[in-house]
């Protein structure tokens, strides 16, 4: 069976940057990291094994030292660590960052807050949390929460399907032609480097592996871009997921992994299509 690797698999730069910083403050000393650093079960289990503490809520931390996680969080959950008296270290990916920028300026210009994502996701959860007010949406009737409002600011998830956020938009502006929109393309760009690498993936295999953590959003899209492209695919955490009868009669298996996937981990995947 041969094993076709998509383009740009592995750590983004993000991802990368946030296991540095852990791993650093680690060193010195007790952390607490408010949340999953990153949604890879190997990365989680990597800080838990280099001493860092979990907390999943502020009012379970317990260390002075408090890393908040590379999703981006909300400023007042912040300024609520620092009155406590907290060290906060900030992990969060410069491209997460943009997106709390983007909706700074579209709601200083009397737009209301517009979020194309999951709405349980850490994520657009921190990018929620320090408005007054948002619509977040995912499908095309969620569009219609979004009646009566006259001057729209639309932003994305940075790892949502670009045709998906696009399509949205555009749907937005055809439902409510008196709408002044306004829209910022904020997903980025190891996630569209992906997607663009998937749809020249599925051309070339019969298969599609995606490794990836089950709550890694990135990794679910990858997933079920290749299925809506008529390719069976399997998302899988680690190597030890795989099953021998997903392959049989498979000659070209295509694979390719989320951007908070170790390196190794893809690895050992690679390694076990190639043995099989």
């Amino acid at each position: 069976m041969e094993v076709r690797l998509a383009e740009h698999m592995g750590m983004c730069f993000g991802v990368r940057d946030a296991i540095e910083l852990a791993l650093r403050l680690t060193r010195q000393g007790p952390l607490t990291i408010l949340g999953d650093l990153v949604h890879n079960p190997d990365v989680v289990a990597r800080m838990e094994a280099a001493g860092a503490a979990r907390a999943q809520a502020p009012d379970e931390v317990q260390t002075r030292a408090v890393l908040l996680t590379a999703h981006g969080t909300a400023q007042q959950v912040k300024l609520r660590l620092r009155d406590e008296g907290r060290q906060v270290h900030d992990a969060a990916c410069p491209l997460v960052k943009r997106v709390h920028l983007a909706l700074v300026k579209l709601v200083s210009e009397g737009r209301h807050p517009v979020i194309v994502g999951q709405e349980n996701h850490v994520e657009v959860r921190g990018l929620t949390g320090d408005l007054k007010e948002s619509t977040v949406i995912l499908h095309e009737a969620d569009v219609e929460k979004l009646a009566g409002k006259r001057r729209l600011g639309v932003v994305a998830q940075t790892t949502q399907p670009l045709e998906r956020v696009e399509a949205l938009v555009e749907l937005i502006r055809r439902r409510f032609p008196e709408a002044d929109v306004a829209f910022i393309d904020t997903v980025c760009q190891p996630t569209k480097d992906r997607q663009e690498a998937m749809r020249r993936l599925v051309e070339q295999s019969e298969v599609i592996v995606v490794v990836g953590g089950p709550d890694s959003n990135n990794s679910r899209k990858l997933t079920e871009f290749a299925r809506s492209r008529g390719r069976t695919a399997y998302q899988v955490a680690r190597a030890s997921e795989l099953r021998p009868e997903w392959f049989d009669g498979v000659s070209v298996v295509g694979l390719t992994a989320g951007t908070s996937t170790p390196e190794d981990v893809i690895e050992e995947v690679r390694a076990w299509l190639a043995a099989h």
